[in-house]
């Protein structure tokens, strides 16, 4: 006779933990709507800033000592990351909300990405970077005059290799 194995700790562990099932199919199917990356705000942000003729690198992986960093928008040269933070899904203090359903989950979890966020800054100005952090309720406009400022400064170095291109505020710059 063969003898039952024991029943492996971490099976019971997933069967005791509690799912977040969606309160309704819409809520599920808006859920599974959601991006990682290419939201509409990111988009608008990469073709304006593309229009100006800045060119960058999409949601580009950066190895830093204690962890690996996604920013939306990545200018290598420069070491400039720009994130378009959801207003949800960062905890905006002026749009974010707290969901009434799920409550138990949704808490946690939002204020680890708060922290995720956090920590990602400090590891890329650890490592030399700029960071740029934009919510997504920020008009185009000044989000493409936030990062155009970034790079123009002297920490994300000088602006010479786009000196032949039109400033923000020039006439039919965009």
């Amino acid at each position: 006779m063969a003898d039952k194995a024991a029943p492996d700790p971490g099976q019971a562990a997933k069967a005791e933990k509690r799912y977040p099932y969606a309160a309704s199919p819409g809520r599920s199917a808006n859920m599974k709507g959601n991006r990682r990356t290419d939201t509409k705000p990111e988009l608008a942000l990469r073709s304006a800033l593309h229009a100006l003729g800045y060119r960058y690198r999409k949601d580009f992986r950066i190895d830093l000592p204690l962890r690996r960093v996604r920013p939306d928008i990545a200018f290598t040269k420069r070491k400039i990351a720009v994130f378009v933070d959801g207003c949800f899904w960062h905890a905006c203090p002026e749009h974010g909300s707290q969901p009434r359903n799920n409550e138990w989950y949704w808490s946690p979890k939002l204020a680890k990405n708060v922290e995720r966020d956090q920590a990602a800054d400090t590891a890329l100005i650890a490592a030399g970077w700029t960071v740029v952090r934009l919510w997504e309720h920020v008009p185009v406009p000044d989000a493409v005059a936030t990062v155009v400022a970034a790079l123009a400064s002297p920490a994300g170095t000088s602006m010479d290799d786009h000196a032949d291109l039109p400033a923000v505020d020039a006439p039919g710059a965009g």
